[in-house]
């Protein structure tokens, strides 16, 4: 439950290329950008900002994305590692968070631990 989140990113075009794949599957697509910033999210609705930052460095952030479904899990975490994501744990349940919560990680170029669940 958030309105928008900002991420300082080193590269914008990979982290671009990275969360339009990645969260495609979950009903997102790139809006307003330019050579500084871009917005991603639901169509006229973005909510997660990129902004170039020449040498950013940090201990990166966890953000999570509601899913539809299992299947969009699923696709979140393919297009994500075809986008040059790293794996940070499959598709799967995750008992120990909730008995119905299936959910699959990737750290994106930036080094940020980006999630999708199906809660």
């Amino acid at each position: 439950m958030y309105d928008h989140i900002g991420l300082k990113v080193n590269d914008l075009a990979a982290s671009i290329r990275f969360y339009e794949a990645a969260l495609a599957p979950l009903g997102h697509v790139l809006g307003s950008h330019d050579d500084t910033y871009a917005g991603l999210g639901p169509k006229d609705a973005p909510a997660l900002w990129l902004y170039a930052t020449r040498g950013a460095k940090g201990p990166g952030t966890h953000i999570a994305f509601r899913a539809a479904d299992h299947q969009a899990v699923d696709a979140f975490y393919k297009a994500g590692l075809k986008a040059g994501a790293t794996d940070n744990g499959g598709p799967g349940p995750r008992p120990d968070y909730s008995p119905t919560y299936y959910a699959a990680f990737l750290i994106d170029p930036d080094g940020n631990n980006v999630e999708a669940v199906c809660p």
